[in-house]
């Protein structure tokens, strides 16, 4: 019998026994035909590949992701992480929907990528509801109903609004889930559950979710996999404490390793690959860390065509030179090779055609130097005020007060070491400006601002610095969305988006330069987080803990309540009473 491809000598990788054991392997089209320890004399083949002293394991499958994190377009995306062993991924491209809605998700989805891309229905589009924040998109009941009919749909991406889903039926996510449970019953629904734990778990619980993505601990861990969830682990929540409770218990098939969001910087060091090495150095065995990023993700999502070696699976490998580095030999995907070891990063020449609009979507006035009084209506000379203060590790935020002084009827913001924070309604929709204050983000005069602003992507400016925060928030407008940092009023780093304020067709190696430049540009300011871009672009995220900003206002995210900028006993901001 002819055969398309033979694999000789290869140590391919067991997934029921989680062991390699050397063996021959026949390529048939796009998929794996015969495995066998013999020679296999009886197969012939013009293309022998000699795989001695290299490990064969599935292609890594990332079941939790989102593209528009990588800031990048899927043709561009597929290209630049197959080479780090990915060859399926279930994209939730909910921010896209939350600036274009429906058409712009139908947009990213006719993208035709050598990758394996299925999709997750973007179960919150907004995040919250349109009385908590303004986007430019809404993917409803009819949405989720023609979504439904694609089978490129596999799964309901992540639900977020805890109060929505377990105390209000009637809330517009109880219904989406409602519906899918309808209309796909043993559809995966897929859950974002932060620091809820015992009966208000269950009350999430109760709804049908059985996953969650979010940053997990150690002493929560079981009790969570116990009431049913599927963990998915990302880069945060890969820890010794956390692998050390997976071990101990042989909880391996109860989760699996994702990535969630990778900046385009980070890119162009690595992808899942990345998360299963630091799962290893964290203490997971690798043949367990292998299988939590091939068997049990394609499990999860009844991709049972995939994630194992073996008859009639789609021939999607690595071959590694070194198991302990993880070092990727070569990436195949269906049968045909995509990537040898130094192979440079390869643009594609064609690549999507989004509608000109598309480019034109940044859409509110510039700030002027009155925006940025915070007048006060006081008889006071100190008032005290709700602030935020950000973590140095993850992207939990806090309320704290703080007093601030009055001086001619404005706060002194300086004084009192805080920074302005601003989210502006960006899709010409009602104008909103909404105000914050944040407790010592940055350390110099500067600004930093983005159109990349989980999840409503609305413009956020912040800043210790009048002119700093003007230059910041005009020159955004002007690149028509992305990253810009300003320090003393000077532009010092630029990441233009100028797809919807957060995607870009460049190549990825000049998009990743241009956000490490970002990165940098916001250390040199002080802002201090072990992901400061991820950091920032949340502080904008309305069901994140603990306090987050939309155009609305600052947000109580678990109880969905506005806090007010300044004490209502002692004083009236006037900025916030006009908007």
């Amino acid at each position: 019998m002819h055969v398309d491809k033979i694999i000789k000598n290869a140590q391919v990788f067991q997934t029921p026994t989680r062991t390699f054991t050397k063996q021959n392997v026949a390529i048939k089209g796009d998929k794996f035909y015969y495995i066998s320890s013999a020679d296999l004399n009886q197969l012939s083949s013009e293309v022998i590949i000699d795989a001695e002293n290299q490990y064969m394991i599935p292609g890594l499958l990332d079941i939790h992701m989102h593209i528009e994190s990588s800031m990048t377009t899927p043709t561009i995306f597929s290209e630049a992480v197959m080479r780090y062993g990915v060859t399926t991924v279930v994209a939730d491209a909910h921010e896209m929907a939350n600036v274009f809605g429906l058409e712009g998700l139908k947009h990213f989805m006719a993208a035709k990528t050598k990758l394996d891309i299925f999709h997750a229905i973007p179960s919150s589009v907004p995040s919250t509801t349109p009385e908590l924040e303004t986007t430019g998109g809404v993917i409803g009941l009819q949405e989720v109903k023609e979504l439904l009919k694609d089978p490129r749909v596999i799964c309901l991406g992540e639900a977020m609004n805890f109060k929505g889903i377990a105390y209000e039926p009637d809330s517009l996510i109880a219904e989406i889930i409602a519906l899918c449970k309808k209309e796909r019953p043993t559809m995966p629904l897929e859950g974002h559950i932060p620091k809820i734990y015992d009966q208000e778990l269950a009350d999430f619980l109760y709804s049908g979710i059985t996953s969650d993505h979010t940053h997990q601990f150690p002493e929560h861990l079981l009790e969570k996999i116990q009431a049913g969830l599927f963990i998915q682990f990302q880069n945060k929540s890969i820890t010794p404490e956390n692998m050390a409770v997976i071990n101990e218990h042989q909880l391996y098939d109860f989760a699996c390793i994702i990535t969630d969001d990778v900046m385009a910087d980070d890119l162009l060091k690595g992808h899942l690959n990345e998360n299963l090495k630091k799962a290893v150095a964290s203490g997971l065995p690798m043949e367990q860390a292998i299988y939590m990023t091939t068997y049990t993700p394609a499990r999860r999502m009844s991709l049972n065509d995939r994630g194992m070696i073996a008859p009639g699976r789609m021939a999607d490998f690595i071959l590694l030179d070194d198991l302990a580095d993880f070092a990727i030999a070569a990436v195949y995907k269906s049968g045909q090779q995509v990537y040898q070891e130094g192979d440079a990063f390869h643009h594609p020449e064609v690549v999507e055609a989004f509608p000109a609009e598309y480019q034109r979507s940044v859409r509110c006035r510039q700030l002027t130097p009155d925006d940025l009084q915070l007048k006060i209506q006081t008889d006071k000379e100190i008032v005290r005020c709700n602030v935020i203060q950000k973590q140095v590790i993850g992207t939990f935020t806090q309320p704290i007060v703080k007093e601030i002084p009055v001086a001619n009827g404005v706060l002194d913001l300086e004084a009192a070491d805080c920074s302005l924070l601003l989210v502006m309604e960006r899709y010409g929709i009602n104008g909103n400006i909404a105000y914050a204050l944040m407790d010592q983000p940055i350390k110099s005069k500067g600004a930093i601002a983005t159109t990349w602003a989980h999840d409503h992507h609305n413009l956020m400016v912040m800043g210790n610095d009048q002119a700093s925060i003007l230059a910041a928030q005009h020159k955004l407008l002007e690149m028509q969305g992305g990253y810009v940092v300003v320090e003393a009023g000077k532009v010092t780093a630029t990441c233009p988006l100028p797809i919807g304020g957060i995607l870009s067709q460049a190549p990825i190696s000049e998009l990743g330069q241009d956000l490490q430049q970002v990165r940098s540009a916001m250390q040199a300011l002080g802002y201090e987080n072990m992901n400061e871009i991820m950091s920032f672009s949340t502080l904008s995220l309305p069901v994140s803990p603990a306090i987050k900003v939309t155009d609305k206002g600052m947000m109580d995210t678990k109880n969905q309540t506005f806090y007010p900028l300044v004490f209502p006993e002692d004083g009236v901001l006037i900025n916030e009473a006009a908007d």
